[in-house]
């Protein structure tokens, strides 16, 4: 699990000069169609670029470089870099590039974008939140008007017409929660017309490490409203009044057991219960242990903020609020009567994808960020991509110190402060990047005493970002923010207001200095937050202050006596830095192969869903149902259509007759709802097969294999059985002109269903091992 450096990933395939000499000789080439470009009128530029072949004509791509470098320079007073197209080619040819901060990533996406549409494709630019996708489609629009293309956005608030015409257009900007809980929806659909999700073809990934590793092990839900079991105030008393001798927490704190005192405790609390016997067990003890998780792992203003009377998740690699996230519907009530809140909406889960799914249903996927090298042994091996490392268009200057590792959180708080209120004293600008929203409060405070005042940007805030961020580089600001992956916001020197005086004067005291409050568990999180600083040949300063004590050390190192500082400030020297780097190197291991094992278990259970769609398409799109049902029952649609005479049938009177497009619809809602019903009752079956499949283990059984077993033979019938419940219904129900009346056969869809996002994976090395056999119980 050694850490790989730049030079082994390219070894390794992710190759960061992978065909860049084909693609600079192309930008050489299009320096020779300037001219010509500065002499087309606006309205020529897309008869010109119509005539292009980008796919087949290396002359082609250096006329299409020289048009859009032109086209931008008019419409929205950007002139691109070399290194912006060279990007752009990239993308084309679907790599992941490798882009500084700073250096232009939103242009050189545009860019591609505009070269997939001539190419006859549809894009998709999949952001990760609904800031970036509406800034960069209205910041773009001007560039893509000149080439006749249309492009939208799509937001958490767009409606379903504004986002059928969203799709409609050449180029839909969208978060991948967005696009994928659109995806989620369309399963709802009862008429082709009722579908607003495209068929996927170019999607370019915008923080694609964010998106495509950080955020593809988590699940995209639909759910739906079903009567579920309240939890029990009475077990959450109990749990409230357990003493530390009650409850057992592992080494990493992300998993709580009772104590036999506990249990014992519990037992005598509830009125003398046997909390191990066949009437609690499966029942009781598994509200006692979601109880103990809500109160004694999850904490607040870490894992969740309340605000508007409502639990907000807060997304790790974000330090963001999480929106529409959740956890598994048992904990999230649990938190819920923790804060003492009112329970929201709990229910079964009609459809789910995980965004590593939802990606692969492009053909065609390229990508850019910052910090591409680093992920691209998982770009590689779950999405068969490839890394282009961008050069910077300017030498980053930036000065990167050395590591400050201190015994102790006590002592590296106090290091960071000296060393902040030091550099405050200068004028120089500081931006601190925390780990969560209690570590960035409790740090302000921390220099609010010192005598150093400073803005705070953390998921209880975080719609002040774009313009916090924005002031971060004027003299004299110290920010302290949670993490800044992600933010997609560049800092100025000098401050938003475009004055080269203010500028200047804040390069002349070395630029931003970027203070690291802990290493994250990916090296990736720590360049994210140190390329804030340096951008495009900024000065700039970085420098990490981690103790012994922060969470990357204490989860995935252990040591038989605590190592001690020889100095009496706590510092480590270069033998902490040496553990540091242990344990993060632990830690991207852990990551690598918990993403490895959850595209394991899920791969399969995607197929299954492909067949799924596939055969719901088919029903949507065509009369497959009505055939499929008069087939089946040749006397009840003789008898609705009216091809069977009032003599054969059975009853005194005659049914009435229905017409043919009616009963297509009839047959059509029919199948689906059995079909929508068999899944959902299938993706509960995975759900409680995958709680529990760790115990086969213990038999000497593979989890994996027996995982696939047991799903592949569940799923085998899963058709035939729907299509048999649907033929019962045909037979049965209240079919008549008005259509098909499913409530009075008692079969109902639901009323009220919603989105989120599932927080906890369940292969998680900690965070899951307590929801291990909960998570099939409170879907």
């Amino acid at each position: 699990m050694g850490k790989l450096t730049n030079s082994m990933w390219r070894l390794l395939g992710a190759q960061s000069t992978r065909n860049q000499s084909k693609s600079l000789s192309v930008i050489k080439e299009a320096e020779a169609h300037t001219d010509w470009a500065a002499e087309l009128d606006d309205d020529a530029f897309v008869g010109e670029a119509e005539k292009l072949d980008l796919g087949a004509k290396a002359g082609d791509r250096a006329k299409f470089l020289a048009l859009v470098r032109e086209a931008a320079d008019r419409s929205i007073g950007l002139r691109p870099f070399d290194v912006q197209l060279q990007g752009a080619l990239r993308l084309l040819e679907g790599d992941i590039v490798e882009m500084a901060t700073g250096e232009g990533k939103t242009l050189a996406g545009a860019i591609a974008a505009i070269g997939h549409v001539l190419e006859g494709h549809q894009v998709h630019v999949i952001s990760v939140n609904d800031y970036l996708a509406t800034r960069d489609a209205e910041w773009m629009k001007p560039l893509f008007a000149v080439f006749g293309i249309a492009v939208h956005a799509i937001s958490e608030s767009s409606s379903r017409e504004e986002r059928r015409r969203a799709y409609a257009g050449d180029v839909t900007y969208g978060s991948v929660n967005e696009i994928g809980f659109d995806v989620l929806r369309d399963q709802l659909a009862l008429s082709e017309a009722d579908l607003v999700s495209p068929k996927p073809d170019v999607a370019i990934i915008d923080e694609a490490d964010s998106v495509l590793v950080d955020e593809a092990l988590v699940p995209l839900v639909l759910a739906g409203s079903t009567e579920t079991e309240v939890p029990d105030q009475a077990i959450h008393d109990v749990v409230s009044r357990m003493k530390k001798k009650h409850y057992e927490v592992d080494a990493e704190g992300r998993n709580v057991t009772l104590t036999d005192e506990g249990a014992a405790f519990v037992e005598e609390e509830l009125g003398g219960i046997d909390l191990y016997s066949e009437e609690h067990v499966g029942s009781t003890l598994v509200h006692v242990s979601i109880a103990m998780h809500a109160h004694y792992l999850l904490e607040r203003d870490i894992h969740y903020i309340v605000r508007d009377g409502g639990v907000h998740l807060i997304n790790a690699s974000r330090g963001r609020v999480a929106q529409l996230q959740r956890w598994p519907d048992g904990v999230q009530a649990a938190v819920e009567l923790k804060e003492g809140l009112a329970q929201t909406d709990s229910g079964e889960v009609i459809d789910t994808i995980t965004v590593q799914a939802l990606i692969g249903r492009y053909p065609k996927v390229c990508g850019m960020t910052g910090t591409a090298l680093a992920a691209g042994e998982q770009f590689r091996q779950f999405y068969d991509l490839r890394v282009s490392q961008i050069p910077p268009n300017t030498e980053n200057i930036r000065t990167d110190l050395p590591d400050r590792v201190y015994d102790t959180k006590a002592n590296k708080v106090e290091a960071i402060v000296a060393y902040v209120k030091e550099i405050h004293e200068t004028g120089q600008p500081v931006l601190i990047g925390t780990h969560d929203v209690a570590e960035s409060e409790e740090l302000a405070y921390f220099l609010e005493k010192a005598g150093v005042s400073s803005v705070v940007l953390n998921a209880k805030n975080d719609a002040q970002e774009a313009k916090i961020i924005a002031e971060a580089g004027a003299r004299d600001a110290v920010t302290v923010s949670t993490q800044m992956a992600g933010r997609g916001t560049d800092i100025r020197l000098g401050g938003s207001a475009d004055d080269s005086a203010a500028r200047d004067a804040v390069v002349e005291l070395g630029g931003l200095c970027v203070v690291g409050t802990g290493r994250h568990d990916t090296e990736r999180l720590d360049s994210q937050l140190r390329g804030r600083a340096g951008r495009q040949g900024d000065p700039g300063t970085s420098v990490f202050f981690s103790s012994l004590e922060d969470p990357v050390v204490t989860k995935n190192l252990a040591f038989k006596r605590d190592p001690v500082s020889p100095n009496d400030d706590g510092s480590m020297g270069s033998k902490g830095i040496d553990l540091i780097e242990q344990a993060q190197r632990i830690a991207e291991g852990v990551r690598l192969e918990l993403h490895a094992n959850t595209w394991r278990y899920n791969k399969l259970v995607n197929q299954q869903r492909d067949i799924i769609v596939d055969r719901r398409m088919k029903i949507l799109t065509s009369d497959t149902a009505l055939e499929e049902l008069s087939e089946l029952e040749p006397e009840r649609y003789a008898e609705l259509t009216g091809e069977k005479s009032p003599a054969e049938t059975d009853d005194e009177v005659a049914v009435e007759s229905v017409p043919r497009d009616v009963l297509g619809q009839a047959a059509r809602e029919i199948v689906l709802y059995h079909l929508d019903r068999a899944w959902a009752d299938h993706l509960a079956f995975v759900s409680d097969v995958r709680a529990s499949i760790h115990l086969r283990s213990l038999g000497k059984e593979s989890p994996l294999d027996e995982f696939h077993r047991m799903i592949l033979a569940e799923f085998a019938d899963l058709p035939a059985q729907a299509l048999e419940k649907a033929r019962e219904t045909f037979r049965e129900a209240k079919i008549t002109a008005d259509g098909v009346d499913l409530g009075s056969s008692d079969l109902h869809r639901s009323t009220t269903t919603w989105t989120y996002m599932v927080h906890d994976n369940l292969f998680s090395s900690g965070g899951a091992k307590t929801l291990q056999g909960i998570i099939g119980i409170f879907r």
